[in-house]
């Protein structure tokens, strides 16, 4: 594993109620929701770099609006027109 050093202010953890682990770990959280809804990683990448298993990181999406697909409904409807 890498260790990354992120600057960040000085009033992050206090403003966000977090200690520093805390906040690591919700920046590694963000990270991967947003990288999964960019569709650059899969759900299992996601999960290894939000430290979370699958199911874990589908929750984490979910409560934060994400979707657990990584396709949109006009995809889902063209794919389905194929096999008709």
């Amino acid at each position: 594993m890498i260790n990354l050093c992120v600057p960040m202010p000085e009033g992050a953890c206090s403003v966000l109620r977090l200690d520093p682990s805390g906040l690591a770990r919700e920046m590694r959280i963000a990270a991967a929701i947003q990288w999964y809804a960019q569709g650059r990683i899969s759900q299992d990448k996601a999960a290894e770099i939000a430290g979370l298993n699958r199911a874990g990181f589908i929750d984490a999406l979910s409560q934060a609006g994400g979707s657990p697909f990584q396709f949109s409904a006009e995809t889902l409807r063209e794919d389905l027109a194929d096999i008709s």
